[in-house]
């Protein structure tokens, strides 16, 4: 009888209630897929990572060294040119963009899954287990973040999995304190407080209704995670510390231009422009998706 009488006022089962939810829903998707910015930027990202999959029709290996052909500047033949090496740059690219992309996705569902679950326990829990989490959560945002993750990517034995794991561990303090801000507001909801009186489960709360409540501000730190995610493996490899060769991305591909900058600028441009198209694609994503998810009148 519980069950049913609780069921009745959570407003997810609501006739006139799902009306609503579903109308704002179509309202987001309608804001979204008529902003030029957020359409534009999408079709990008969508492009760039098919043509990365896509990377094994290319016709060169990735790894093959042609000490003869080196440093050729781009043309038909080699489209972004060759590396110091002789390999096709725009091969190596497309790889280097594989690695790129799957640290930023992987380690951003790291992060957003450690930051919701931390989030939604300690504001709906409240009092002095909240209390613990946020004390916790100072020190850790206070501690140099990237400096930690030089010094473990350096003491562990540098892969792109153990890079995607450190990452995602170090970045996800901004969606715990988003996701509690939210869930301290949704809990005092009616149907949130006749739950609680019912003895309906916690954990059946939190992922029923409270996670469910949250995702529109989970969807945007999760939009502006990948592209500091990928920023900062960038980083990383460009200070040797991420992506070891033979393997490539776009971050190590940069530090290899270093010596290159004023005979072959274009290992440079290539991937720096990457870098440079995927982050700010993700960040007008990000705004996109605040602006839609934001209340009207």
């Amino acid at each position: 009888m519980h069950d049913v009488r609780y069921e009745l006022l959570n407003p997810a089962t609501l006739g006139s209630k799902q009306v609503t939810y579903t109308e704002r829903r179509e309202t987001v998707l309608y804001r979204l897929f008529h902003d030029r910015r957020a359409v534009t930027a999408g079709s990008v990202l969508v492009l760039l990572t098919i043509i990365c999959l896509l990377a094994f029709l290319s016709p060169y290996d990735p790894n093959q060294l042609s000490i003869m052909d080196k440093l050729h500047a781009p043309s038909w033949a080699h489209w972004f040119g060759t590396d110091d090496h002789g390999r096709d740059y725009f091969t190596r690219i497309l790889y280097g963009g594989q690695v790129s992309l799957a640290v930023g996705l992987l380690s951003m569902l790291i992060a957003v899954s450690l930051g919701t679950i931390v989030g939604t326990v300690s504001g709906y829990l409240g009092g002095v287990i909240d209390g613990l989490f946020m004390r916790f959560l100072d020190v850790f945002m206070s501690l140099p973040s990237f400096f930690i993750l030089m010094i473990l990517n350096a003491y562990l034995k540098p892969s792109v999995q153990n890079m995607i794991i450190i990452i995602g561990l170090l970045s996800w303090m901004d969606v715990a304190r988003i996701v509690r801000s939210q869930t301290m507001s949704i809990k005092e909801q009616e149907f949130m407080l006749y739950a609680r009186s019912i003895g309906v489960r916690m954990w059946r709360t939190i992922f029923k209704h409270l996670i469910p409540g949250v995702m529109p501000s989970i969807v945007v730190a999760a939009s502006l995670n990948v592209a500091n995610a990928i920023l900062t493996e960038s980083a990383l490899s460009f200070l040797g510390l991420g992506v070891q060769p033979p393997a490539s991305s776009w971050g190590s591909m940069l530090n290899n231009a270093q010596g290159y900058l004023g005979t072959a600028s274009y290992l440079a441009i290539f991937p720096g422009v990457l870098i440079l198209i995927v982050i700010l694609s993700f960040n007008v994503i990000g705004d996109a998706l605040r602006d839609a998810l934001e209340p009207t009148e």
